[in-house]
């Protein structure tokens, strides 16, 4: 329903029980709500082998004594590792006991052992260091284990989100693995090493940046992807705008809308201290759209709301105006006559 006001006013005033969709305030967000676990992926095991873990290879080196030695090796980039006496073999994606028969074999094949007895035990898996910013309790770098770099555990290290975060997350790669400048070495007539220029390594990657909802994500409308070591994840804040309290109150002004519970027209008059006229009736709620060229009011009747039907959700940067009426205004009038005639008879005495 429509009510049509004075000229210049295009938009007019409507009801608070008949608004169109585009006027309706959105649903409070209530962060406790969203269910993180939806943002975790399949986790990986901590048995298959990837670059960068430290494997610890064991071989029998004195058969009539028994005695073995044991040598830390780091997974390559290229998914090898260099055992000794045996060279390069290559293990990544293999679970530990299947690294363990790949080098046995290949020891045999190199004519390194007749009867190899080698084994293979993981001593460090790879981790993750991310930094997480924004809205979260603690935030900074996080390290993050190999079977759980998703970016619920990344938000569980940083100590969860704050009351005043908001939904959407940015989180940023960068390949952080190449530098600007490298040293060439090269050796001089004396045979001591000296710098013999600088090359510049390949330029690095340029950051990348993905933006996730929350909402969309916890429900599995969208897939997340695993963080890399070096991302960047950034929380935002919500910044609400605060509603205004003005007209017939008696504490006008601006009050911060709160970030985690919703609020109506009856709760920002309470803020206001209540009405300052015992027969004030008419509210109006100014809204403002971000495209629209006018505001749009909406007419309340306080009445109304304390019955449920008209107490209006408002939205950030609402302005609630406690109207003047012709009712009002003989009120105050009275109310002024009766304290400047008690005000005039107390001057007697």
């Amino acid at each position: 329903m429509l009510v049509t006001t004075g000229a210049g006013c295009s938009s007019g005033t409507y009801r608070a029980t008949n608004l169109p969709p585009e006027l309706v305030a959105p649903a409070t967000l209530d962060l406790e709500t969203i269910n993180l676990g939806g943002l975790a992926e399949h986790s990986v095991s901590t048995e298959v082998i990837q670059p960068g873990d430290v494997l610890d290879v064991s071989m029998v080196n004195d058969y009539s004594k028994l005695t073995t030695s044991t040598t830390p090796v780091r997974v390559a980039d290229d998914g090898t590792v260099v055992v000794p006496l045996v060279g390069k073999v290559n293990v990544v994606g293999m679970e530990v006991v299947q690294a363990e028969q790949t080098v046995n074999a290949q020891s045999v094949a190199r004519g390194i052992f007749r009867n190899p007895c080698i084994t293979v035990a993981m001593r460090q898996c790879r981790t993750r260091r991310v930094t997480v910013v924004g809205a979260v309790n603690k935030p900074g770098p996080v390290e993050l284990p190999r079977g759980g770099s998703s970016l619920m555990t990344a938000l569980i290290a940083a100590g969860g989100l704050t009351k005043e975060a908001g939904t959407e997350v940015e989180i940023r790669h960068t390949d952080s693995r190449q530098g600007p400048l490298a040293a060439q070495a090269a050796v001089g007539p004396n045979g001591s090493t000296v710098l013999a220029s600088y090359q510049q390594s390949p330029a690095p990657v340029a950051s990348t940046a993905i933006k996730v909802d929350l909402t969309s994500a916890t429900t599995g409308a969208v897939k997340v992807p695993d963080l890399c070591d070096g991302d960047v994840v950034h929380v935002d804040k919500r910044m609400l705008k605060p509603i205004y309290v003005i007209g017939l109150v008696h504490k006008p002004g601006e009050f911060p809308y709160p970030t985690s519970q919703e609020i109506r027209v009856l709760d920002a008059l309470a803020l206001a201290g209540g009405v300052s006229n015992p027969v004030a009736e008419d509210v109006l709620v100014i809204r403002r759209l971000p495209n629209a060229k006018e505001p749009s009011r909406i007419a309340i009747s306080i009445q109304a709301a304390k019955n449920g039907s008209d107490n209006l959700l408002l939205a950030p940067g609402d302005t609630v105006t406690v109207e003047q009426t012709p009712l009002t205004v003989t009120v105050d009038m009275i109310q002024t006559f009766v304290r400047f005639g008690i005000g005039a008879s107390m001057s007697w005495f």
